[in-house]
């Protein structure tokens, strides 16, 4: 199977399709999309501009519809990584993945693809609503395209990590717990990490998403050029380069010893 045959696979087949055949969870997954807007939306209204600006931000509208538009990138991936894995350990399939020309790996960046794919069409709602909301963006294209790829390069680190874990422990992954949860708590997604305890901001800056969101603010609202975001930039590479290496050594180590303890098909 060539490579259009196995984005079909993995994009259509086993992504799109099994999530729209359930209906009432494909409602639910867009309605927690769109509703945390509005909420988020009258909060800041109710809040009124004097409060949110004394904190630092001029446009509170403008301030979480980028976070809440690309925190889904951290989630998602990391999210549907782990469920892949978990799932075709409970259906006994995770075995033909190993002996497979496509091989571990590659199931891994494939099941990735859906994970992005989903959440580029969560970050077009969550920007289409925010237009509607009157958010006026100014959009430098590069920066946001090379800030994006950034982000999404040391996710997959991490969802690599988060996948080695599922498949030694075979039960809940804390690694994906935290970053579906608390990364919107702690990595700017709705307020800004300075109105943080000093000790809780120092372990946001150590989390990617809270550097790509400054970055993608200043891309979106602020057209600022590359060079202006290159701080960003910098930061988000120096994760790339730790984490990328660590994710791959941590999933190969992790089905390498499922391997020899001959612990793939158990769950």
């Amino acid at each position: 199977m060539g490579i259009s045959g196995k984005l079909y696979s993995f994009l259509y087949l086993r992504g799109f399709k099994v999530w729209v055949s359930y209906r009432t969870q494909t409602i639910l997954t867009v309605l927690g999309w769109v509703l945390p807007v509005f909420t988020y939306y009258f909060t800041g209204t109710a809040l009124g501009n004097r409060l949110v600006s004394e904190v630092g931000v001029s446009n509170y509208t403008a301030f979480f519809t980028i976070g809440l538009a690309f925190q889904g990138y951290v989630s998602s991936v990391i999210s549907t990584i782990s469920q892949r894995l978990r799932n075709e350990q409970l259906y006994g399939t995770i075995e033909y993945y190993v002996i497979s020309r496509t091989g571990t790996f590659g199931f891994l960046l494939y099941s990735a693809l859906w994970g992005l794919t989903l959440n580029t069409i969560n970050a077009v709602i969550i920007l289409a609503i925010g237009f509607a909301l009157n958010i006026h963006y100014n959009v430098n294209v590069l920066s946001a395209i090379v800030i994006i790829v950034l982000l999404i390069l040391s996710t997959l680190g991490i969802g690599m990590i988060a996948g080695a874990v599922t498949m030694i422990t075979k039960q809940g992954n804390p690694i994906s717990f935290f970053f579906n949860t608390f990364t919107n708590l702690i990595g700017g997604t709705v307020f800004p990490v300075t109105v943080l305890p000093l000790f809780v901001r120092y372990i946001s800056y150590g989390i990617p998403l809270t550097w790509a969101l400054e970055g993608l603010r200043e891309a979106f609202l602020n057209g600022t050029p590359i060079t202006g975001v290159a701080q960003f930039i910098i930061i988000l590479t120096i994760f790339d380069i730790v984490l990328l290496p660590l994710g791959i050594f941590s999933y190969n180590y992790a089905f390498k010893k499922a391997r020899e303890k001959g612990t793939l098909a158990e769950y």
